[in-house]
């Protein structure tokens, strides 16, 4: 048995070993690429042999890729906080209160969570369109105001809070709104703060809708502005590595930082 556990222990750790080394080298192969020069750029070669920093300085040269960035986290942040606020207040407004055809209103909600973004967007592009919030950065946020998935995921938070302490909130006068910032949320945050972080992160890996609001590099976020960059000039692979590169470091960044509430972020709703 303990010969078999040696090998079952090995063969995990090779695994683990492969998906590392399938995850890590797409990324070590964009920052050597960002390094080369074009005469190197469709090489094979692992380590640039003449490394130059002039597609960094091309890069920032033709595309405002601070001001992008800052954009990717203008609409992650404002999207976040949005469908934190409405995801707080419809899962409390099905938990708390008894009102005729709440059942259909959750039924519906769980549908709407089946139907594809693609299905509903040339109506939400009209819309925008009417409202004049294209090349906007409202135009990117307010269609992912509300998030079913956040909804979902605090009515079940909210469900498992004991009745019994907002029964005595409520004798003692507290009004929904104090039952919900002063009681609830405290007793919650560590879930909502995990809410938080699975929905930043999906806001920034938002592609479709930005790209159909958004043609403008100065109110495009960054991945849309790599999208353009690249139509813009196909051959200059190795700029449009450099500033991939310089693209990915706030997001990594992040993620040193707060890679265990990440993690445990992904564990938590990941299991439901």
């Amino acid at each position: 048995m303990n010969k078999r556990s040696q090998v079952l222990s090995m063969f995990q750790h090779g695994a683990l070993a492969l998906m590392c080394a399938a995850a890590i080298i797409p990324l070590y192969w964009m920052v050597i690429s960002s390094l080369k020069n074009e005469s190197e750029i469709f090489t094979a070669s692992l380590f640039p042999l003449q490394p130059t920093f002039g597609n960094y300085s091309y890069a920032f040269s033709q595309m405002p890729i601070v001001r992008m960035i800052f954009n990717s986290f203008g609409v992650s942040i404002l999207m976040t906080v949005l469908q934190l606020a409405t995801g707080l207040l419809a899962a409390y407004a099905l938990v708390r209160w008894r009102f005729r055809g709440k059942s259909l209103i959750f039924a519906l909600l769980s549908v709407t969570w089946l139907i594809p973004f693609q299905a509903i967007m040339i109506p939400n592009y009209v819309l925008i369109n009417d409202m004049g919030l294209n090349e906007t950065l409202l135009g990117i946020v307010l269609p992912f105001s509300v998030s079913t998935f956040a909804i979902l995921s605090l009515y079940q938070a909210f469900q498992s809070f004991p009745g019994v302490l907002i029964e005595a909130a409520c004798i003692d006068g507290l009004s929904d709104w104090g039952i919900l910032t002063r009681l609830i949320l405290p007793n919650i945050r560590s879930t909502v703060a995990s809410l938080g972080i699975i929905q930043f992160i999906n806001a920034w890996n938002e592609y479709l809708w930005p790209m159909l609001v958004t043609k403008d590099m100065n109110s495009a976020p960054i991945q849309i502005g790599l999208k353009l960059f690249v139509n813009s000039d196909t051959n200059m692979w190795g700029s449009l590595m450099a500033a991939t590169t310089v693209s990915c470091l706030p997001i990594l960044l992040i993620y040193l930082v707060l890679r265990r509430q990440i993690v445990d972020s992904f564990i938590r709703f990941g299991i439901k």
